[in-house]
C-alpha cells in the first residue's frame, strides 16, 4: 500500500479512528494487525520475513537478559547478526554475487557457472532488518533491556509508518511509546496533517514531476548528450530528496496523529557546506546506524594508539557497506566507496585549508565561503549521482561521457524551455528551498498557526487544492522503496 494512494486516505482515519475508540490495553494490538496488513497489501507471504525476524530477535534478546556472562551473551547477538544478515544477503544479493563470479568465471573458461533465482525483492526488508539487529545489539549493549512483551516487540520491528522506508527507529526511543500510549491529542492531529500535507507536496507535485525528466534521460542512455544529461541528474539530486523526505514527513506525521513521533530523517541537506555535513543532514537514521552498530565498533575506537590511515580505512569501508545497502550493483558500490574516499580527503584537507582561510583572510568572508561550500557539495553529490542513479556500470559511464558533449546546446535549451512541465518543475524546487530557509529562520508552521482562522484555513484549503491540482497523480513508488 503507497501512501500516495487513494487505499491509504482510507486506511489511515480508520486506524486511527480505531485506535481512540478502543481501550488502551489493546491499541498494540490493533497497530500490530494494521502494520501487517498494510505490509501484505504488497506481497502478503512475504510478511513471513518480518515474523521470522520478530521471532529469532524477541527469543535472542531474552536469552541474553537472561545470560550472566558478557561472552555467553555474544553467541546470542552472533546468532542474531547471522540469521538478519543471512536473509539480507539471500533476498537482496546472492543473484548479485553470483552475476559478479560467473562474469569472473568467464574471463577464464572454467565452464562452471552459479545459477541464477528469480527472487522478488521484498519491499522494505533493508530498513526492518535494520531495525531489529539495533535491538539485539543495544540488548547485548545493556542500553535496552529485553522487551518481555512479544506482541508489542512485533510492533516495533513492523510499525507501519516506517516499516517500508524509515525512518530506521531505535529501540530506546520507539519501544517506550508503544509501552505508554498517549490519549487523543488534537495539537498531533493538526500537527501531523501538516507534516503529511508537506510530504505529499513533494513527492507529488516536485519528485514524479522531475522524475518524468530524470526518467526519460536515464532510461534511454546515448539518446541525449550534454545539458539535458546535466540538468537531468542535477535534479535527480532534488528528485530523490523530495521523494524520500516526502516519504519521512507522511511516516512521521502518521505516527504523530497517534501520538507517537517518529526521528527526524533529513536536515536540509542540499545546504551542506561539505560531505561531512552533507551525510550529518542525509538520511539520518542510516548513517548514525552504521556510525553506532559499524563504525564506532571497528578497533580504531578501543584503541587510540591505531594510526591515522586505519581510521581512514574504516571510514572508507563504512561506506562502501553503506553503499553497498542502496542496492546489489556495482554502481551503488562505487556510490559508497566514492564518498568514503572524498571524505577521507576532506579530513586530510582540513588543517590546510583552515591555514590557508588564515592566511588569505578569507575567513571574514562567511557568506562566500558558505557559497562554496555548498557548491563543492553540491558537484560532489551529483557526480556520484551518475552512478546512484544509473541502471549499469555501462549506461553510467556512457551518461557520464554524453554530459560532455555540448554539441546541440542550443537546440537543447530551446526544447526544454518549451517543456512546461520541466519548467514548473524547477521553479517548484525554488518555491522548496524558499519556503525551507524561511522556516528555519522564523518557524513557518507557528507563524501561520499564529493568525486568526479567518486567514488560516483558506492557505490550508488552498495548498491542499494545490497539490491536488499540479500533483502527479499516478501513484510512483517511492525510490527508496527498492532498497
Amino acid at each position: 500500500m503507497l501512501f500516495n494512494s487513494f487505499e491509504y486516505l482510507l486506511f489511515l482515519p480508520l486506524v486511527v479512528a480505531l485506535y481512540f475508540t478502543i481501550p488502551v490495553k489493546w491499541r498494540w494490538l490493533l497497530l500490530l494487525l494494521a502494520s501487517y496488513f498494510f505490509y501484505m497489501c504488497w506481497k502478503a507471504e512475504y510478511a513471513i520475513l518480518i515474523l521470522f525476524t520478530t521471532l529469532v530477535d524477541y527469543f535472542v534478546a531474552l536469552k541474553m537478559g537472561s545470560e550472566p556472562s558478557r561472552k555467553r551473551k555474544k553467541r546470542w547477538l552472533v546468532m542474531s547478526i547471522l540469521v538478519n544478515l543471512g536473509m539480507l544477503a539471500g533476498f537482496k544479493y546472492l543473484n548479485f554475487f553470483s552475476e559478479s563470479v560467473n562474469a569472473l568465471l568467464q574471463i577464464t573458461n572454467s565452464g562452471y557457472s552459479f545459477p541464477l533465482y528469480h527472487i522478488l525483492l521484498p519491499v522494505g526488508i533493508s530498513f526492518y532488518i535494520f531495525q531489529s539487529l539495533s535491538y539485539t545489539i543495544d540488548v547485548y549493549r545493556g542500553i535496552q533491556p529485553p522487551e518481555k512483551h512479544f506482541g508489542k516487540f512485533a510492533l516495533y520491528v513492523s510499525f507501519f509508518p516506517q516499516l517500508v522506508a524509515g525512518p530506521i527507529e531505535r529501540s530506546t526511543s520507539l519501544l517506550p511509546q508503544i509501552n505508554a500510549p498517549r490519549p487523543f491529542n488534537q495539537q498531533n492531529l493538526v500537527s501531523g496533517l501538516k507534516l503529511i500535507l508537506w510530504g505529499f507536496f513533494k513527492k507529488l507535485v516536485i519528485a514524479d514531476r522531475l522524475g518524468m525528466f530524470v526518467g526519460l534521460v536515464y532510461e534511454n542512455p546515448g539518446e541525449f548528450n550534454g545539458l539535458p544529461v546535466i540538468l537531468a541528474t542535477v535534479l535527480f539530486a532534488f528528485q530523490l530528496y523530495c521523494d524520500f523526505s516526502g516519504y519521512t514527513d507522511i511516516a512521521r506525521g502518521s505516527a504523530r496523529i497517534m501520538g507517537y513521533e517518529l526521528m527526524i530523517n533529513f536536515n536540509r541537506p542540499l545546504i551542506a557546506t561539505s560531505l561531512r555535513d552533507f551525510w550529518n543532514r542525509w538520511h539520518i537514521s542510516l548513517t548514525t546506524w552504521f556510525r553506532d552498530y559499524l563504525l564506532y565498533s571497528l578497533p580504531y575506537i578501543r584503541d587510540r594508539k591505531i594510526v591515522q590511515s586505519k581510521i581512514y580505512r574504516n571510514l572508507v569501508l563504512t561506506f562502501l557497506l553503506m553503499g553497498l545497502w542502496h542496492g546489489a550493483a556495482w554502481t551503488f558500490i562505487l556510490f559508497g566507496l566514492f564518498h568514503g574516499l572524498m571524505l577521507v580527503v576532506e579530513s586530510m584537507a582540513e588543517k590546510p585549508v583552515a591555514r590557508f582561510h588564515e592566511i588569505t583572510g578569507i575567513s571574514n568572508y562567511p557568506g562566500f565561503l558558505k557559497a562554496l561550500g555548498i557548491t563543492y557539495m553540491f558537484t560532489i553529490l551529483v557526480f556520484s549521482l551518475f552512478f546512484f542513479r544509473a541502471s549499469s556500470l555501462d549506461n553510467s559511464l556512457l551518461l557520464l561521457s554524453d554530459a560532455f558533449d555540448f554539441s546541440n546546446t542550443a537546440g537543447s535549451v530551446k526544447a526544454l524551455l518549451r517543456n512546461l512541465e520541466f519548467v514548473f518543475g524547477i521553479l517548484m524546487v525554488a518555491v522548496l528551498l524558499i519556503a525551507e530557509h524561511v522556516h528555519a529562520k522564523y518557524n513557518l508552521v507557528k507563524v501561520i498557526a499564529a493568525r486568526p482562522s479567518i486567514v488560516r484555513w483558506p492557505v490550508y484549503i488552498g495548498f491542499i487544492f494545490f497539490v491536488l491540482l499540479f500533483g502527479v497523480l499516478h501513484q510512483q513508488k517511492f525510490i527508496y522503496f527498492q532498497f
